[in-house]
């Protein structure tokens, strides 16, 4: 029998998209059936019911029907009963309006069919970007690394550098570690601490054997080791951070090797859907926190990343998703990274108390390491800490907002948090407001920019200064550069073509508001 997230995986969006899943996507399905709403309203334990003759929230009926006869998920067109599906303990699905039903059908039933025959087999590419994460881990650390699977098969490496020793360039042409040397390493015992569980093993110089200067971390799923990476010293020394590069490196490969192993790579763009969607609001974290290794009950905190305009770009975030993913592995064993609409998100959920002045520090080393290594300006920004895992779309909207003020030019530095930039974020939603409800805006100013914008546009531009220096005449009048008679004047003249009382505080609040429209 599969579970419900193979078979997701397996069609994946825009085909499906998961609505709401109270008992997680590891339920399984036994089968696909089809039910039209004039048919007798029956389900079986472990079916994956599609309705196909209602749409929307007449499909509540099938909806509860379905978790009555304990269906593992009901999929519908136009889905808005999700809260019918969680009362009635069921996974929703919604089907694209395009979709086909009978390619709906014609696919599950597949993933389902072969599961019966044989279990799920793995499809598509098996180590992804293993060769790129090698790369990234190798820039991170200053040396030339290596990724192997516990038999010492060699999976991946970065490019060659200067200083490569034998262990290394035999390693690489045989694509496993030579077994002289694989001997001698058994014999100081670095394989037995690698698989004793999580932590940096260091392996000395010896050049009577060809050996140069090694870092190594096992990949570990619980106490189950997966595979080594390998950081080899070459000509210059290691980075100062190397071993935290390589910790954080080694939490990031892990499931990425259960992955490789076990799980096709559709499961791999599923668990990014998954998190996409709850950083988009579009799921409850309870539905998915067991899928991406988070404790919903815990706080969370998302950071965001933008890139500046590049002619490389696609490839620059590429690798700005490895390096993030790297660090924040390193920071927070469950991090999870996703791009969503050209900017990468970071994902902190479990964070322990009192966690923003290390996050802040994170971010400040992830930005300084990709404008050193990747040569491109990044921008970071912090979204609040939020109480629970559900609320991580709020912080992400946060994180939004801070890039926006940054972009604006209100903040310095690359790297800013929501307190940093409180007051401009908070005026960019008035504004938005604001330009959003023209009814609620007053209509004397409307009049006053109009005329201004007749008329040469100069007294809009000396109200606003006059008002930022808070009614200081000459100091409004070096921002304009101009006579400060000038600035009083033209302030007494928009005045009078308004007929608004800039003596009056509420009016001068309102009016700085709105001409900064």
């Amino acid at each position: 029998m599969t579970s419900l997230r193979h078979v997701l995986a397996t069609l994946g969006e825009p085909l499906v998209e998961v609505v709401v899943a109270p008992h997680g996507l590891g339920v399984p399905v036994g089968d696909v059936v089809i039910l039209d709403p004039e048919d007798p309203l029956e389900a079986s334990p472990g079916d994956l019911v599609l309705v196909i003759g209602a749409r929307g929230r007449a499909a509540a009926p099938a909806i509860r029907a379905a978790g009555r006869g304990g269906a593992a998920a009901v999929a519908v067109k136009g889905a808005t009963g999700a809260d019918v599906a969680a009362d009635a303990g069921v996974a929703l699905l919604t089907v694209g309006a395009e979709a086909r039903w009978e390619q709906v059908e014609s696919l599950a039933r597949g993933v389902v069919e072969a599961a019966r025959a044989g279990g799920e087999a793995a499809s598509g590419e098996v180590l992804g970007d293993l060769f790129a994460l090698a790369q990234t881990i190798a820039t991170l650390t200053g040396g030339l690394v290596s990724i192997e699977d516990t038999a010492n098969r060699v999976l991946a490496y970065s490019r060659a550098g200067d200083e490569v020793d034998e262990l290394r360039r035999l390693s690489i042409l045989g694509r496993e570690g030579p077994e002289r040397y694989l001997a001698m390493l058994r014999e100081w015992g670095v394989y037995q601490r690698l698989r004793a569980g999580e932590g940096i093993v260091r392996i000395d110089e010896r050049p009577e054997l060809g050996i140069r200067r090694r870092i190594a971390a096992g990949i570990h799923a619980g106490k189950q080791p997966l595979g080594t990476i390998w950081v080899q010293e070459g000509a210059q020394p290691l980075t100062e951070r190397a071993e935290t590069a390589l910790l954080g490196a080694s939490r990031t490969l892990a499931p990425r090797l259960i992955r490789a192993r076990t799980l096709p790579s559709p499961e791999l763009r599923l668990r990014e859907d998954l998190l996409a969607s709850l950083l988009e609001g579009r799921l409850d974290a309870e539905s998915v926190a067991d899928d991406i290794g988070a404790d919903p009950a815990r706080p969370a905190q998302v950071l965001a990343f933008s890139l500046d305009r590049s002619d490389n770009r696609q490839l620059r975030r590429a690798e700005l998703v490895h390096l993030i993913a790297v660090h924040t592995a390193a920071y927070r064993r469950s991090a999870l990274v996703s791009v969503i609409g050209g900017r990468v998100y970071a994902l902190l959920p479990d964070l322990p108390e009192h966690s923003d002045a290390a996050v802040l520090a994170l971010a400040k080393e992830i930005v300084g390491t990709a404008r050193r290594h990747l040569d491109v300006p990044v921008r970071a920004a912090l979204g609040g800490v939020v109480p629970r895992l559900s609320a991580a779309a709020a912080s992400r909207g946060d994180a939004d907002r801070v890039l926006a003020a940054m972009a604006r030019g209100r903040w310095p530095a690359d790297v800013a948090s929501l307190a940093d930039v409180h007051a401009e974020v908070l005026l960019s939603e008035v504004l938005g407001f604001l330009g959003a409800e023209p009814r609620i805006r007053d209509p004397r100013l409307t009049a006053l920019v109009e005329h201004d914008a007749e008329h040469g546009g100069i007294l809009v531009p000396a109200v606003l200064a006059w008002l930022d220096a808070f009614g200081d005449v000459r100091a409004a009048a070096r921002v304009l550069n101009i006579h400060p008679n000038t600035v009083r004047y033209r302030v007494r003249r928009a005045a009078e073509v308004s007929e608004v009382d800039f003596a009056d505080p509420a009016q001068r609040i309102l009016t700085q508001l709105q001409l900064r429209l």
